[in-house]
């Protein structure tokens, strides 16, 4: 598979100009007819959220195209995205029977992040990837992969202004969520003068914040707060309050009637203790698996952990998968984080 590549921010890559990557990318796109988009397994509001804006963009744009938005598995969109324009119509990628002309896989790091769809990119005649992750290896034809963007949000709203394709309220509505929901509102490390003068340009083009914050962070069911004020009340702290953490059992979502695409926000909780500068949040999501969220509050990369437990994301934002309980799973990532504070004391 020959590869055309756009890597920023990584010192050493001798990589085509974005203007080159960007022209490849719309000469294949004008070359489809078929045309499959996808995010990542477990998608949160920047994979949902990109997924949508491009894919609205790009039927305005062509009418005469055939083009799909994908869920990566049977999940369903998490609730909180539900809003967004053409959400009820994405289709789980196992439901599609197509060999599309091209896939363009988005917030994606590895294939294997795709899930279901991951065989619709294998059969495809032409893959594309936008992402903002630090990858490993690269599975796709044409690559444009930028670390420093806040959220794939960034370079999709960057893609479609070289384009000149149309980003009208609805397509900026699903950005600025995106946007929004990968800086956790702004809050984050990755919150830099680029992710502020995207959003300023979307609400320029019609994104309603207001709407988008009460949707995603002002409309939580009320047994999700049930579900959430138990992951508050077993937050323990090690290596004297710096490192926090939690967690929820299977057990606890089926008691409190929560789904797990409800249960982005509870890193967030463990997080929020004054003091911490790195969490781990853990979710049994079955017998013996364990879904584990890190955070860092500072200059410390957490994704080299979740690489560790063949995981992996940004240096301030990791998740990863943990046979074991969550017992284990305590006793296997505490000393690690233990392990890379002393980094900084070092």
């Amino acid at each position: 598979m020959s590869s055309i590549s756009c890597s920023c921010g990584e010192e050493g890559l001798d990589a085509p100009e974005p203007s080159f990557v960007w022209d490849s990318v719309v000469e294949k796109i004008e070359d489809a007819e078929t045309i499959v988009i996808c995010g990542h397994v477990n998608p949160d509001g920047d994979a949902i959220g990109s997924t949508l804006a491009l894919g609205q963009s790009l039927r305005r744009r062509y009418p005469q195209k055939a083009i799909s938005c994908l869920l990566p598995t049977e999940a369903p969109v998490p609730r909180v995205y539900r809003f967004l324009p053409g959400a009820t119509d994405m289709t789980p990628a196992s439901s599609y029977p197509l060999n599309p002309d091209l896939f363009i896989s988005v917030d994606v790091p590895t294939i294997e992040r795709l899930g279901d769809a991951a065989a619709i990119a294998m059969r495809s005649e032409y893959v594309v990837t936008i992402d903002h992750h630090p990858a490993r290896s690269e599975f796709a034809d044409v690559v444009v992969r930028r670390p420093e963007a806040a959220a794939c949000a960034v370079i999709i709203d960057d893609f479609l202004i070289f384009a000149g394709y149309p980003v009208d309220p609805d397509v900026a509505n699903c950005l600025l969520t995106g946007l929004v929901t990968d800086t956790g509102r702004f809050q984050y490390q990755n919150a830099n003068c680029e992710a502020f003068t995207c959003a300023s340009r979307l609400v320029h083009a019609g994104a309603d914040p207001a709407l988008v914050a009460l949707r995603v962070y002002q409309s939580q069911r009320l047994e999700y707060l049930h579900l959430e004020s138990v992951v508050m009340g077993r937050i323990e702290a090690a290596a004297e309050g710096r490192i926090t953490y939690s967690y929820a059992l299977a057990s606890d979502l089926a008691k409190h009637g929560v789904s797990p695409d409800e249960c982005d926000g509870l890193v967030d909780v463990v997080r929020s203790i004054d003091g911490s500068i790195v969490c781990l949040f853990l979710r049994e999501v079955g017998e013996g698996e364990i879904r584990g969220n890190l955070r860092s509050k500072c200059s410390l990369d957490v994704s080299q952990i979740a690489a560790r437990h063949d995981g992996g994301g940004h240096a301030a934002a990791a998740g990863f998968t943990f046979y074991g309980t969550v017992e284990e799973a305590l006793d296997a990532l505490l000393p690690e984080l233990i392990e890379l504070l002393h980094t900084l004391d070092a």
